[in-house]
């Protein structure tokens, strides 16, 4: 295949990803990462393909995360490059493959970023229908807060993208809102 689409991203992840809290994960970081390429003038669906594949061994592999990913894909025939921006999402934690481009970088950002967005939305009456930056920003400074995800490491994503937080994590937003029912975070107002 000469570039990966979201069906067959989503297809491939079928092969290995079974769990509910892991399917919404995977299209928390897919919207989120459609709506980071729409910002940078890029293929939308290419990046969303991107980021619905990402965590493509976590569930099997929990412990060698991305040790089993990039041979499986490279034989399902998933482009080199897109391998390559999967691998990076692991830079400093499981792999050293460094995050380069901005898909790559994007990808390493809105991993954990999305999983406080979606903790977020999940507090409100209305999801991330009404979900603002203010409000967004007052728990992402709140360490206590969906603890598991790493701000450290979503700001230093936010470093090499030149980009503040506060932008992303609106980019970001603005690609899930359109899928809340889908993500089970439209609330219940």
């Amino acid at each position: 295949m000469d570039r990966l689409t979201l069906e067959e991203a989503t297809r491939l992840n079928e092969t290995m990803v079974s769990e509910e809290h892991l399917i919404i994960h995977a299209k928390n970081v897919a919207y989120a990462m459609g709506a980071m390429a729409r910002h940078f003038g890029e293929d939308e669906e290419h990046w969303m393909a991107v980021g619905m594949l990402h965590d493509y061994d976590y569930e099997k592999y929990p412990d060698e995360h991305l040790q089993h990913t990039e041979k499986p894909l490279l034989e399902a025939g998933v482009p080199a490059e897109d391998v390559r921006a999967i691998l990076s999402h692991g830079y400093g934690i499981c792999t050293d493959v460094e995050p380069i481009t901005n898909m790559e970088k994007s990808l390493f950002t809105v991993d954990e970023l999305t999983g406080i967005i979606q903790a977020c939305a999940r507090m409100r009456p209305l999801g991330i229908r009404d979900l603002e930056i203010k409000s967004f920003m007052k728990k992402f400074k709140d360490k206590k807060f969906a603890a598991k995800c790493d701000r450290e490491l979503i700001l230093k994503g936010c470093e090499m993208l030149g980009m503040d937080v506060k932008e992303v994590a609106e980019i970001a937003i603005e690609g899930m809102r359109p899928h809340a029912e889908e993500l089970g975070i439209a609330g219940n107002g």
